[in-house]
């Protein structure tokens, strides 16, 4: 009698233990496929689209379980690509564009596919990739008021030739740019032209108050959907092909879900979109972060 009570308590022992031990299992694996996800620091530029972009990218991130670092407002993309080569960030949005012609200093891409292959080339090259491009793109544009275009005669930017002197608003780094400023001058041959670098005033409000003749705006601006300005034909290509492209390094780049996360934001990307969250938050001013949630809440990416 002793021993079969000897044995109904040493068996009820092991049961017990080892249903502890499955449990402890159970949370260890757990704790290990989380620990096994890669954190990834997203960084942005310094305008409202990268706002947008960055939270989409990091909300659709953390939805999957990724730990994920922001820090957003870096700069230009001379400033964000040195904070990658740093190891600052792991992660940006970047226009591909940019990356070919201002980062990498390589002649203008004929074609939107060329540019991706460039862009993609010349990341791999330096430790770095890219992910799919987005549908949309957002180039820059040489912007005048609607009024100012019919007052000097002119549709292309090749036709401010005539114009005898005029002035040109854009972010500090449009200066030393050949997709902003040295375009215009070097391609175009407009040498009259005098800069006036962005600070905290849009380039529409200087537009608007006639401080300026033209300025460097971008295709998904809200201002633009209107006919109160006009985007002058850029003839020569100047500001080529700008889909936004994902740069990350290529250890984040293994991680076959955090790919496949990020094409599918990517893949929502189109230009109505774009246009819509960008008014959003730089007309109605709501925060970046509800706009890209309620975004990839109806698009079911988180």
């Amino acid at each position: 009698m002793v021993r079969k009570h000897t044995r109904r308590a040493a068996k009820a022992a092991y049961a017990v233990s080892l249903a502890v031990a499955i449990v402890i299992g159970l949370i260890a694996a757990g704790a290990g496929a989380a620990a096994s996800k890669p954190t990834v620091t997203i960084g942005t530029k310094n305008f409202t689209e990268q706002y947008v972009l960055g939270q989409l990218y990091k909300q659709a991130l953390e939805a999957k379980g990724y730990k994920v670092v922001y820090k957003e407002n870096i700069g230009s993309s001379e400033l964000i690509d040195a904070a990658l080569k740093s190891g600052k960030i792991n992660f940006y949005p970047e226009y591909d564009g940019v990356i070919v012609t201002d980062l990498a200093k390589k002649p203008f891409p004929k074609t939107a596919a060329a540019t991706v292959a460039a862009a993609k080339s010349w990341e791999n090259s330096r430790g770095f990739t890219i992910l799919k491009p987005t549908p949309f793109y957002d180039s820059d544009g040489f912007v005048v008021t609607t009024a100012t275009a019919h007052k000097l005669g002119v549709k292309t930017i090749a036709d401010m030739k005539k114009v005898k002197s005029f002035s040109y608003a854009g972010f500090p780094e449009c200066k030393t740019r050949i997709t902003c400023l040295l375009g215009l001058k070097n391609i175009y041959g407009l040498k009259q032209v005098k800069f006036v670098p962005l600070a905290s005033i849009s380039v529409y409000t200087l537009l608007d108050e006639g401080k300026i003749t033209g300025g460097d705006g971008f295709s998904t601006d809200p201002p633009l959907q209107g006919n109160k300005y006009t985007v002058l034909k850029d003839t020569k290509h100047i500001f080529g092909f700008q889909n936004v492209v994902p740069v990350l390094t290529k250890s984040l780049a293994r991680d076959a879900t955090l790919v496949k996360t990020v094409n599918a934001v990517s893949a929502k990307l189109t230009i109505p979109a774009m246009i819509a969250m960008n008014k959003a938050v730089g007309v109605d001013k709501k925060s970046p972060a509800a706009v890209a949630s309620a975004f990839l809440k109806a698009n079911h990416l988180k």
